[in-house]
């Protein structure tokens, strides 16, 4: 099996440390670079050409907000997952929408971290339902009218069958759980997922949610 190239960015030295001692105790992760600012990542990630960065939100020069936007734009970007204290990271979204694929707590246990970056290297988002409905909360306000419209506007390119996928998706179903509930096969899910991505110009599965939630998809009971 290749081994998963892992990027770590973090301004703490010591957090740095016990990412890099928690990383490099997994067969399946090789570290294939450190940095300790968002300004450092763009030629870290030309030189070692990450298949993940672990990148922490605050940092003092260029943030992991800013650093993740730089990140996605680029062609074959690898994915990206934030380390956050939550509470006090309101900018999440801003995040999110900008491509990346998840994010995990600082005081998350080290296991869990681990899967984290196994997760979003295979592809699927790290976002727990408790957390990704607090995150999403953030969004409400004076433009949820407006967002809402924009978000229905583009949610229209899809077909009937193309918008149940979304929002199973954007309910933090798996593709395995999306073909029990939909009735088909997971490479039929797959094939649905990747449409949608190019239909609607996203990067990942998390915007995929975070437009069915823009949209009012998510509002009603599932089980209705």
């Amino acid at each position: 099996m290749t081994a998963i190239r892992l990027l770590l960015v973090d301004d703490d030295p010591l957090v740095r440390a016990g990412l890099s001692l928690m990383m490099g105790g997994a067969d399946d992760i090789e570290i294939v670079g450190e940095a300790s600012d968002g300004a450092e990542v763009g030629d870290l990630v030309e030189r070692t050409r990450p298949d993940v960065v672990l990148m922490d939100i605050r940092m003092p020069s260029v943030d992991g907000l800013t650093a993740t936007e730089r990140l996605r734009g680029r062609p074959d970007a690898p994915q990206v997952v934030l380390l956050t204290t939550f509470h006090a990271d309101e900018h999440v979204l801003r995040a999110l929408r900008a491509g990346a694929a998840g994010f995990v707590l600082k005081d998350t246990p080290p296991a869990e971290i681990v899967e984290a970056v196994r997760r979003v290297a295979a592809g699927d988002p790290v976002l727990s339902p408790t957390v990704t409905r607090q995150l999403m909360a953030h969004a409400a306000g004076a433009a949820a009218d407006t967002r809402r419209a924009r978000a229905r506007a583009r949610i229209a390119a899809l077909n009937d069958r193309e918008c149940e996928v979304a929002v199973a998706v954007g309910r933090g179903l798996s593709n395995a759980q999306i073909a029990a509930a939909l009735f088909m096969s997971v490479a039929t899910v797959k094939t649905h997922v990747s449409r949608i991505l190019t239909k609607l110009d996203l990067n990942n599965r998390v915007q995929i949610a975070l437009l069915a939630h823009d949209a009012g998809l998510l509002d009603e009971d599932p089980g209705a």
